[in-house]
């Protein structure tokens, strides 16, 4: 291939989107004018593709499935894209939408334009004044509390979420689902199987007999921690929640859970924990749970369920990774790490419930 012919596909396709079609599919929207620039690749805690560029005075982030797409891939894409198109104008901080392609017929895959959260996520480390300032660091957890609370108070139904996920039966399913999830492992060579994670059967068999009896639906992140969030370079506010793919209507009580599931429960974080560096002054488990108690009105005398729940799912998603590692089909190294993580939040479970 000569060289000019090589750097003119270089200049249209990057990682697997062709910035041309984009272009032309931009037109139809009536979104930005002129050639794409400054096209670069963000980083992620996903597979899926983050790609921000500038088109003529605005730029924009591009979402789109991994180059080989799973099987759900499309259909996520589209999910996250109704989900933040009915956060608009809300007071949960997120990524505002600009654009969303529901058809594969332009890149390929479904996707999404939004535009760009001036921000950083707190795991990847804090800038100088985060990390000076410990008052700082604690508002960060108070400020994903208000987050999830403002989210779960949406009227689902006003914003256009009304069949955005099943609530008949919503607790019911879930002990069920995930029994099911981790028995499917089995078909995956040498996994030890669900014998090697104590007590599983145990957390499983006290979440079926202390279910509340009642919830108040709402919309779910699905995913609430802190690797999932982008704070303000100016204070500990948060700037965006972000990684929308397991949003639903569900229980907005298991978010809460979700995050103390994987929040630290002591001073100094351990290697499984979801933390920053520096922890000290950052917000306990039980300052998040006072102050959820007072922004959101919710009832929260069955809170150990949600977190318990919350270790339980949380870890047969992980020991998920660990499966595929023993058959071979994903890095040792990960499988393990991901293995422990999963020890660790059975542990966690075993303790609220002891």
């Amino acid at each position: 291939m000569h060289l000019s012919k090589w750097i003119n596909n270089r200049k249209r396709m990057m990682d697997g989107v062709d910035l041309v079609a984009l272009e032309r599919w931009m037109d139809g929207q009536g979104v930005g004018a002129g050639a794409i620039s400054e096209a670069r690749l963000l980083s992620g805690g996903t597979q899926n593709i983050l790609l921000r560029f500038r088109r003529g005075e605005a730029d924009y982030v591009l979402r789109r499935p991994p180059p080989v797409p799973r099987a759900n891939s499309n259909d996520t894409m589209r999910r996250e894209a109704r989900v933040l198109a009915a956060l608009d104008g809300s007071a949960v901080p997120h990524p505002r939408l600009v654009a969303a392609c529901a058809e594969e017929d332009v890149l390929g895959v479904a996707f999404y334009l939004m535009e760009p959260v001036e921000g950083f996520n707190p795991t990847q480390g804090l800038p100088a004044l985060h990390a000076a300032d410990a008052s700082i660091r604690h508002r960060i957890g108070l400020a994903m509390v208000e987050a999830i609370a403002a989210l779960g108070a949406l009227d689902y139904r006003a914003v256009g979420l009304g069949d955005f996920g099943r609530t008949d039966k919503y607790l019911e399913r879930q002990v069920g689902r995930w029994k099911a999830q981790l028995a499917s492992y089995a078909d995956l060579a040498d996994w030890p199987g669900p014998g090697a994670i104590p007590g599983v059967d145990r957390v499983a068999d006290w979440l079926d007999a202390h279910r509340p009896a009642h919830f108040r639906p709402g919309i779910i992140h699905g995913d609430f921690h802190l690797a999932n969030v982008m704070v303000r370079p100016d204070s500990g506010n948060l700037a965006a929640v972000v990684d929308w793919e397991l949003s639903t209507i569900g229980d907005p009580l298991l978010d809460l859970g979700w995050l103390l599931a994987t929040w630290p429960e002591g001073d100094a974080p351990r290697a499984t924990d979801v933390a920053i560096t520096p922890w000290e002054g950052s917000a306990t488990p039980d300052e998040l749970v006072a102050h959820y108690a007072a922004v959101s009105g919710r009832d929260l005398s069955a809170l150990d369920w949600y977190v318990v729940l919350a270790c339980y799912k949380l870890g047969i998603i992980l020991e998920g990774t660990h499966a595929r590692a023993c058959a071979g089909k994903a890095p040792r190294e990960t499988g393990d790490r991901l293995h422990a993580h999963t020890l660790d939040l059975f542990e966690r479970a075993l303790r609220r419930i002891s």
